[in-house]
């Protein structure tokens, strides 16, 4: 999967139209990609576990160009649930968003449903991918997720990387993965001791305020990282849902399938009352287009004044009381989004693809296969055993060093010291 790598070119084309945000809210540092007219209620994408803002680049592109507004956040350096909760409503709140829909993937979409369970009323629907309902399976799976804070960078990426299959993949699979691992590469040791811990910290879904009529359940029938168990849980729990089978597409269908994951994403957002602004998306000339996309996007970020008056119904807040840490209350600035160079095309009619036409590019079904990416954990857990145990051996040694040892060898040198001040001032005497 490594080696080699070199990132596509509708990737740079992004990287070089979209701003990346970033914000201190509280003790917590928020990176996140927010492009679309500003007017629409957005959609917040959520990655998973191996995730970062930057692998729903894609979406951000092809919806924004269709009048919706996209955001794709990197989940910050939280420690628990109730944590996350908090850091998330109070990012909510800095960029003067009241109303989501919340697109998760994996890990993302756990902490998507938990954030609906307990902030219900912020909540409008929800797009889950791939994920599951509790974390015992995955908590089992990590017997060491007390200390992962200090288990070293290189273990921790071999044991997420593990997690993704390392096999024969169809080249459009081959080239997702390839890019979620370069992504990974980025993440610093304490994103993935965080994001392991929120994987393992008990938690489990109750019943949700939100109508299953609004929850849209988009899977791939192949191979993935989440257990076949758990995904069925997540069918279960809302039977009522709407259900986007993919054929195939691996764990990160969002990047090697990303046309029908956008319908679907589009034909969810209709569904919900989500009408796009296709009137305020600004384009820009096939020229510009052509010439790389070297034209800062800063002029596009003009000042679109305070838009608090979303937030003045607030006042239907949730009966969960708000963590009191404070948020910078800096609002990202406007930005419209430009076509990709794939669609500068007029808009293809698949744009008006009823629900019927669009589940017939999916297949419907379950292949049977068997996942087994969870039995393999133990056997990782127990390569790595005796590293683990001498780093937390030295861990340990160092604390006892600095914390007890470390006073007396000062309170021996002041007595030496005062020892011989006293025999100078005798002798002067």
């Amino acid at each position: 999967m490594k080696g080699g790598f070199s990132a596509p070119g509708d990737y740079i084309y992004f990287k070089s139209q979209v701003p990346l945000h970033k914000i201190p809210i509280g003790l917590k540092q928020w990176r996140y990609y927010d492009f679309g007219p500003k007017v629409v209620p957005p959609l917040i994408c959520l990655p998973g576990t191996a995730g970062t803002a930057d692998v729903y680049y894609k979406q951000v592109m092809s919806l924004s160009m269709k009048g919706y507004r996209v955001i794709s956040v990197d989940i910050p350096r939280v420690w628990n649930h109730h944590e996350w909760i908090q850091a998330f409503e109070k990012f909510l709140d800095a960029i003067d968003v009241h109303h989501v829909h919340l697109y998760g993937t994996s890990l993302g979409g756990l902490l998507a449903q938990l954030f609906a369970q307990h902030r219900p009323r912020r909540v409008r629907s929800l797009v889950l991918s791939n994920t599951f309902l509790e974390t015992h399976n995955f908590a089992a799976a990590m017997p060491w997720a007390p200390v992962v804070g200090w288990a070293p960078s290189f273990l921790l990426k071999r044991y997420v990387l593990s997690g993704i299959r390392d096999g024969p993949h169809e080249p459009f699979i081959a080239d997702s993965v390839d890019f979620v691992v370069s992504q990974i590469e980025t993440l610093s040791k304490d994103d993935l001791a965080s994001r392991l811990t929120l994987t393992a910290d008990a938690a489990s879904i109750g019943p949700l305020l939100l109508s299953d009529s609004f929850v849209t359940i988009m899977d791939t029938n192949d191979y993935c990282s989440t257990p076949q168990q758990l995904k069925d849980q997540i069918c279960e729990r809302y039977p009522g849902a709407r259900r986007a089978y993919l054929k195939n597409g691996g764990d990160f269908p969002f990047l090697s399938r990303p046309d029908e994951v956008n319908l679907h994403l589009q034909l969810h957002l209709r569904r919900v009352g989500v009408e796009p602004q296709p009137d305020l998306v600004r384009g820009i000339s096939l020229e510009a287009s052509g010439s790389g996309g070297g034209g800062s996007s800063d002029g596009d970020d003009g000042g679109s004044g305070s838009s608090g008056k979303q937030n003045k119904g607030k006042e239907d807040g949730d009966d969960a009381p708000k963590d009191d840490m404070g948020s910078s209350g800096v609002a990202p600035p406007e930005s419209q989004p430009p076509p990709s160079p794939e669609s500068s095309a007029p808009e293809s009619p698949d744009s008006q693809l009823s629900d019927s036409q669009l589940l017939g590019n999916a297949k419907l079904g379950s292949t049977g296969a068997e996942y087994l990416p969870l039995q393999l954990l133990p056997a990782i857990f127990e390569e790595y055993q005796y590293l683990i145990a001498a780093y937390t051996f030295l861990h340990f040694a160092r604390e006892f060093c600095t914390l007890y040892l470390l006073p007396f060898y000062l309170a021996t040198l002041y007595i030496k010291l005062d020892w011989v001040s006293c025999r100078k001032f005798r002798q002067a005497v």
